[in-house]
């Protein structure tokens, strides 16, 4: 019972892809139109633009912006088009949706200039676990674009993982 005990994924060629070191640095934030609108619902343009006008955009500098409306107002383009507007001084990035789509939307930049040249035929695992709210997309964009140079594509951990794709010799 002498014998060394080796840790052979250390010495493997298998490198591990974390999309939460990809995470992009910054504050989110969520800003529902709902009660800029008349009772919740109708978007009166007068009483709009004056919210618009009174809204401090400051408090968004340097953050990333999903612009929502809460209530099944039908809420005219023009009205996030002209938040927009207000928030591009201020905002990192704006969006119109949930703060999934808005994690989807940052991942999707870094993943469409990510240099994918080190997986090239090599056997990656894109880890699973992570402690971001990394959204189900990242990972599928992920796959997709690794699978391209990859030997292999696995997911989850080294000691644990799902194969998911392998190259045809």
């Amino acid at each position: 019972m002498s014998e060394e005990i080796v840790n052979r994924v250390a010495q493997s060629k298998l490198i591990t892809f974390n999309l939460e070191d990809y995470y992009p640095k910054g504050e989110r934030k969520v800003l529902d139109i709902k009660d800029w609108l008349y009772e919740g619902f109708i978007l009166r343009e007068k009483e709009f633009r004056a919210h618009v006008d009174e809204h401090d955009w400051t408090a968004y500098q340097d953050a990333y912006v999903a612009l929502q409306c809460s209530s099944d107002a039908i809420v005219p383009g023009w009205a996030f088009m002209l938040i927009a507007s207000k928030l591009q001084p201020y905002a990192k990035k704006v969006i119109h949706g949930s703060l999934e789509y808005l994690e989807t939307a940052l991942y999707q930049k870094i993943l469409e200039q990510l240099d994918i040249s080190e997986f090239i035929d090599k056997p990656v695992i894109i880890k699973g676990c992570s402690n971001k709210p990394v959204p189900e997309n990242a990972y599928l964009m992920a796959v997709t674009k690794i699978q391209e140079v990859a030997k292999s594509v696995m997911y989850g951990e080294a000691c644990s993982s799902v194969p998911l794709f392998k190259r045809k010799k």
